[in-house]
């Protein structure tokens, strides 16, 4: 009930979202303007580790329900109804750093991206490469830079634009903001990247840090 009473104040309603088309932006579909996603580091579910996210009516869109706690080497984003929408894996290598894989669904044959970071990027600006695994004309890759563990960071493509960014959630009020601090936060997702594939990658960022204890460093600087 605890639970239930906190997540009411983050963004009150359940209705189900819209389908969730998956080419690697949003462009085809028509969006034109940023759509601004509240992610609450938490699962609907209790005794379960995830994220529940919103969108800016309030809609539950995409959800994570993982049973334990810690970093996981497989995680399932599904939709509101639990539909599974990308499967996100962390791949086993023998070199060091972190390489997650974000797949259609639940089909470990159908991989989508490519989710890297290496120990030789920790004095870089960029917390990871994202390239998708079938390069085509019209795919794009990406690059996040700045500090995920801050909730400020940003997803960039190949042409340096931000195309999605985390960042904290602020709300005004008469007397002053209120941060949400580290497990509230917004993702604001421009129309060149798929919001559920946004959504994939600030999976992956969050295990990498829970994984990887140096990524609380900023990497903007």
């Amino acid at each position: 009930m605890k639970a239930f009473q906190r997540m009411t104040k983050v963004h009150p309603n359940f209705a189900s979202p819209q389908p969730i088309l998956l080419p690697l932006t949003d462009q085809g579909s028509r969006r034109e303007e940023a759509e601004v996603l509240t992610v609450w580091r938490k699962s609907l579910l209790f005794n379960c580790s995830g994220f529940t996210v919103y969108d800016a009516k309030g809609n539950l869109v995409f959800r994570v329900d993982n049973y334990g706690s810690g970093c996981k080497s497989e995680i399932v984003l599904m939709d509101a109804t639990g539909k599974p929408l990308l499967s996100i894996r962390k791949k086993r290598q023998l070199s060091l750093g972190d390489h997650w894989v974000i797949y259609n669904g639940e089909d470990s044959a159908n991989p989508l991206l490519s989710v890297k970071h290496h120990l030789s990027m920790r004095h870089k600006k960029s917390l990871a490469d994202i390239t998708p695994f079938f390069p085509s004309s019209s795919s794009s890759s990406f690059v996040v830079e700045g500090s995920y563990m801050q909730r400020c960071c940003f997803i960039q493509n190949n042409e340096g634009q931000n195309v999605a960014e985390i960042r904290r959630k602020e709300v005004a009020t008469s007397s002053g903001g209120v941060n949400f601090g580290d497990d509230v936060f917004q993702l604001v997702v421009q129309p060149e990247i798929n919001t559920c594939l946004a959504m994939g990658i600030v999976i992956a960022l969050d295990q990498m840090t829970a994984s990887r204890p140096y990524l609380i460093r900023s990497w903007s600087s």
